[in-house]
């Protein structure tokens, strides 16, 4: 699940999506309370959505590369995304293992093994449905070692970084 914050033209919506692990086309979310269902026929990154289907509704999109604003018919509306998640460092494990949150690609690693960070540091990015995703050092330390190099996708829990 991911949580984001929305805002369109001024209004914020609270958003938690969870994406079908089984077709990743599909997509529920919960919109400050209530539930749709959503459709992204061929949900390729690399491909522009054109158009959504929101609780059976076809709606015709086009999104800014950058997620700057979103069109809609013949309106276009400023766009601003914030990952509710991101901004906070993740608790504390036990041995310093630090795993995916979610399944993505990893766009970057902000760190080098030997390195010392503090906690709360940006240590890699991870995108996942068309979000950057700061994954922070629970703790400070230094960093052991590092399992990913940007490009690589990972799963659902696959280990990134290791603080000790």
């Amino acid at each position: 699940m991911s949580r984001i914050a929305v805002t369109i033209n001024g209004r914020t919506y609270e958003i938690d999506v969870r994406q079908n692990f089984a077709d990743p086309t599909v997509f529920s979310a919960s919109v400050d309370g209530e539930e749709i269902d959503i459709y992204v026929p061929g949900a390729d990154p690399s491909q522009p959505i054109e158009w959504i289907v929101v609780d059976r509704h076809p709606y015709e999109v086009i999104f800014d590369r950058s997620l700057r604003w979103v069109q809609s018919g013949r309106r276009r509306h400023h766009l601003e995304l914030h990952d509710m998640e991101a901004t906070f460092a993740r608790p504390v494990s036990g041995d310093g293992r630090i795993k995916a949150p979610i399944p993505g690609l990893i766009t970057r690693v902000l760190v080098e093994p030997g390195q010392q960070v503090t906690a709360g540091q940006s240590l890699v990015v991870l995108e996942a449905m068309k979000m950057e995703n700061e994954i922070r050092a629970p703790r400070s330390g230094v960093v052991l070692r590092i399992d990913v190099q940007p490009g690589q996708s990972v799963t659902l829990d696959a280990m990134l970084v290791e603080v000790g």
